[in-house]
């Protein structure tokens, strides 16, 4: 793409605060880094405290209407805006690229992926259902019904800018919830062009509204200490995830928390080593290696382990590194210095303390925040790498003599969000799933992602599920009706 091509995207995208069906525009703004340059690519209107009032004021003001909408009709709407996500998804994934950093070819995946919530959604917004029985004492019946919580409030990541959106935006929108949605600062442009998307598709004036802010806690606060807000929703880190619970307790709001994780890659003795490989790439590599799903220690048998790591190797080298936006690229920057600087550090003191390296394991002399794709075998307990989310292009590999000692490492955390497993014996491999600590395990695959399942972890990782049919019950609550006849 060229430089005009990607100054007419980005002159695309509105700048303001997106409240009540309008673009508010202040004179304080912040720059949005390109992370394959290190130079600012534009700057957006930085959020007040007072605009964080206004978007919730908003929402409050338009939630007996929406919730009171036919469901067909919010579907329709979320129908819409999929149609129209799919239409401007060269745009979108053009966004993504340029602010986030991930290869164009990964970023029209995820166009695809996060256009399917707003899919999803838009059936589910028709299947809400309560129930009617007899109760056991058979003198009185009992009803049910699902309502929407009410205002809610939905803070995303910048590792995936659209989906994430998506993925809380469109089952609240399907329950009949309205929402104030805070994109990261690093990467606010593909929400705030998908806010033009909602009011296009023809979502009435309030329902959705967007602060944008370079500093979070001044958003947050006066949002979270709203009483009229009854549910938070959050994907991010695991010490964010805390604080933020803790400022939703005291109105006992109702909260979605999708944190860190610590995923472990399982190949088993009997595992067949080419697909372990060529399921391990996505899983490591995809999306700079910067996903919460993405494999951040490899337990390999010592059978197969000199297979694995050849050939992991070769694979590995094979990752052309570049600015995303070149469609050669298979493996982009990283978001930010900070990140690289923690990507680098990792890798330096499981180096230190004994790992070896098989490829990488430095960071690229050019513009931008570009890591090499590592590979480091025989990395002891003790690195922290093994414990901390990288959140980078780097495989730890360890080697273990059992599917127990395997098992018994994978769950040496307190995350538990994802995990894989690599076995040709089905009965060998459910075994393994059924004892892993992890809210979603892939089995003989690298990805796991589908706005159809539900999506989540236990232990550190997090409270409830994001996407399939448990997705929108986290948006309603259940009301008893007892009767007499």
């Amino acid at each position: 793409m060229s430089a005009v091509d990607s100054d007419q995207v980005i002159g695309s995208v509105p700048r303001g605060q997106f409240i009540g069906g309008q673009w508010v525009v202040s004179d304080a703004t912040f720059a949005v880094e390109d992370p394959a340059t290190g130079r600012p690519l534009t700057e957006v209107c930085d959020a007040t405290p007072e605009d964080a009032a206004a978007a919730l004021d908003a929402a409050c003001h338009a939630a007996d209407s929406w919730a009171s909408t036919e469901p067909r009709e919010r579907a329709e709407v979320l129908r819409r805006a999929f149609e129209l996500v799919i239409e401007r998804a060269d745009t979108f994934a053009a966004l993504m690229t340029l602010e986030m950093g991930k290869p164009l070819a990964e970023s029209r995946g995820e166009v695809t992926y996060g256009a399917e919530f707003l899919r999803w959604f838009s059936e589910e917004a028709c299947r809400v259902e309560g129930r009617w029985s007899v109760a056991p004492s058979g003198g009185t019946r009992i009803l049910t019904m699902k309502q929407p919580v009410g205002p809610v409030y939905a803070i995303t990541p910048w590792n995936f800018p659209l989906a994430m959106g998506t993925r809380k935006i469109a089952p609240a929108l399907a329950a009949g919830c309205t929402v104030v949605i805070k994109p990261a600062s690093a990467t606010p442009l593909t929400m705030l062009y998908f806010m033009q998307v909602l009011q296009d598709a023809g979502l009435p004036d309030g329902v959705v509204n967007c602060v944008v802010s370079s500093k979070s806690s001044d958003v947050s606060t006066p949002i979270l200490k709203d009483p009229r807000l009854r549910k938070i929703t959050f994907t991010g880190s695991t010490e964010v995830g805390r604080s933020l619970l803790e400022q939703a307790a005291p109105h006992i709001l109702r909260t979605s928390m999708e944190l860190g994780g610590n995923a472990p890659f399982l190949v088993l003795q009997d595992a067949d080593v080419e697909a372990a490989v060529a399921g391990a790439m996505p899983a490591k590599f995809r999306n700079n290696g910067e996903a919460c799903t993405a494999a951040n220690r490899f337990y390999v048998h010592r059978d197969v382990v000199e297979e694995f790591q050849t050939t992991l190797v070769e694979a590995t080298e094979k990752l052309i590194v570049g600015p995303g936006i070149e469609p050669d690229t298979t493996l982009g920057p990283l978001v930010d210095q900070k990140t690289l600087d923690k990507v680098d550090e990792l890798v330096q003191d499981a180096v230190a303390k004994g790992a070896k390296v098989l490829t990488g394991a430095a960071r690229l002399d050019r513009d931008g925040y570009f890591y090499a794709p590592t590979v480091l075998a025989d990395v002891p307990d003790n690195a922290r790498l093994l414990k901390e989310e990288i959140f980078g292009p780097v495989a730890p590999i360890v080697v273990v003599d059992s599917d127990e000692e395997a098992i018994q490492k994978a769950n040496d955390t307190e995350f538990g969000l994802m995990a894989y497993v690599y076995s040709r014996e089905l009965g060998r491999g459910i075994r393994a799933v059924e004892a892993l600590e992890s809210g979603m395990v892939g089995l003989n695959t690298g990805v796991v992602s589908n706005p159809a399942a539900p999506f989540g972890g236990v232990k550190q990782s997090g409270l409830g599920r994001e996407g399939s049919h448990e997705g929108i019950e986290e948006y309603l609550e259940t009301k008893y009706v007892g009767i007499t006849l």
